[in-house]
């Protein structure tokens, strides 16, 4: 019996190779999106020097619920609130490879919303 690679597995390989292509620099970081079952995490990131420079999440919002559209909202909002204090305006977008839809996209729209160009 052939046996069936996960979903994770197959969303790992489709992030490796949009990471193939895209990379974040000082001013113009990658916008790197995780999403769990229980929770969103953003971060801005400097592939150059491998440094973090800005990150939110809905555990470090304290939000009872991290799993839906609102909370990915409030983490896209408050990461671009982040970002814009540090100068920061434009950047590349990385979904992780997640489709494009619901939480990730809500992300990315409140980003927008917030002031951030990508």
């Amino acid at each position: 019996m052939i046996k069936k690679p996960s979903s994770n597995a197959v969303r790992q390989k489709r992030h490796e190779r949009v990471r193939a292509k895209i990379s974040g620099t000082a001013e113009c970081p990658r916008l790197s999106v995780y999403r769990s079952n229980a929770h969103i995490h953003a971060q801005l990131i400097d592939d150059v020097n491998g440094v973090t420079l800005a990150s939110v999440s809905s555990v470090s919002l304290k939000m009872p619920s991290g799993s839906n559209v609102e909370a990915a909202t409030k983490v896209g909002t408050e990461l671009a609130n982040v970002a814009l204090a540090k100068n920061i305006k434009k950047v590349v977008f990385d979904r992780g490879g997640y489709q494009y839809h619901g939480r990730i996209k809500a992300l990315a729209d409140a980003a927008r919303a917030g002031g951030l160009e990508f």
